[in-house]
């Protein structure tokens, strides 16, 4: 059965140019510095996020772990969102690699308040960690792909520099965020002092992360990447992907979020359904089906058997995402599919 496949961005799989580049592509022993394309991919990146260097990765998870232990050192904590990537989806990374404590705030929607930041931000004395580094997610996973704008970005950039703390943004998806505000992604980078973001989720990509950053930070950062196993060799097949995906993928998002608000939209329409269209901004919507009476497994057991792919667990909050495969009659195969679902509960 060819599944309409709902879960992530991430189940996106190169497109046909990817693979061309991916075959054409011209490669050398990445940790010697010698893979031409992954230098090409490098340079790019640096380029378009307005940064000195970067540093292909094999994960977003990676990217943000080599990250967080470039900027700190054992017994310091870190300032993150209390829904973050880094805390839920990292296996407790912070702590075991780098060593770190976090100081977890709430947020409206995925996005802080800049007030709250400085208020976490511990003052001088010896029975306190040292405050070393503040996290941010834009756009923001867990909170339905939210967007934190840019005014709010600035003003937590300096807090930051006020008490000498270096920002690092979690961009998995940055480029969704840019496309929602209409800015240049570098608009949105030149407030953090680095960025890791996805080549691998909505832009298609098979593999890979990227980080930039200023040029010692990155060499610092290699040696922790090679460290946790993410020195490749003849990468510049994974490089070659995600070139395509800079040139290509990253201008071709706004119909990803035009179709999960045409879902939202559709399923704010469905009894049983509940959902705050105010937080789809780009292209994740996530629901509440408590009122239908089942759990988000069940639902998803039930969307299956349509030949329908979600993420649902063992309460009520299902999640959907869009992405280069999913077209807009597939939105409405799947609305009248949870329709009828509906209709027997």
């Amino acid at each position: 059965m060819q599944y309409i496949d709902l879960r992530s961005d991430t189940v996106t799989v190169p497109t046909e140019e990817m693979r061309e580049a991916m075959y054409k592509a011209e490669v050398g022993d990445d940790v010697y510095g010698e893979d031409p394309t992954v230098r090409k991919l490098e340079e790019m990146a640096a380029e378009m996020l307005g940064k000195e260097a970067a540093m292909l990765v094999t994960s977003g998870t990676q990217g943000n772990q080599v990250s967080i232990m470039t900027h700190t050192h054992p017994g310091e904590e870190i300032i993150v969102e209390e829904n973050c990537h880094i805390i839920t989806y990292e296996v407790g990374g912070v702590g075991y690699l780098a060593g770190v404590q976090t100081k977890a705030l709430k947020s409206n929607k995925g996005v802080l308040n800049p007030a709250d930041v400085e208020k976490a931000i511990r003052p001088k004395d010896i029975h306190y960690p040292v405050t070393s580094l503040i996290c941010l997610e834009n756009t923001h996973n867990r909170a339905g792909g939210t967007v934190t704008p840019i005014e709010i970005m600035k003003e937590i950039y300096e807090i930051a520099q006020k008490h000498n703390i270096p920002v690092h943004l979690d961009g998995a998806r940055i480029f969704n965020a840019a496309t929602y505000l209409k800015v240049d992604v570098r608009e949105i980078a030149k407030y953090a002092d680095s960025v890791m973001f996805c080549l691998s989720k909505g832009l298609c990509a098979p593999i890979g992360s990227v980080v930039v950053g200023t040029k010692d930070f990155i060499e610092k950062a290699r040696k922790y990447r090679k460290m946790l196993g993410g020195g490749m060799r003849q990468a510049g097949f994974i490089a070659a992907a995600g070139i395509v995906a800079l040139e290509k993928m990253t201008k071709r998002l706004q119909e990803d979020h035009d179709n999960a608000r045409f879902l939202a939209e559709g399923l704010k329409n469905i009894p049983g359904i509940n959902l705050d269209l105010e937080t789809v901004q780009t292209n994740i919507v996530m629901t509440d089906i408590s009122k239908t009476g089942m759990t988000g497994k069940e639902f998803a057991l039930k969307l299956k058997e349509q030949g329908i792919l979600i993420n649902g667990g063992n309460d009520f909050a299902v999640r959907f995402v869009t992405h280069y495969y999913i077209s807009k009659k597939d939105i409405e195969k799947t609305l009248d599919a949870i329709e009828k679902i509906v209709r027997q509960f």
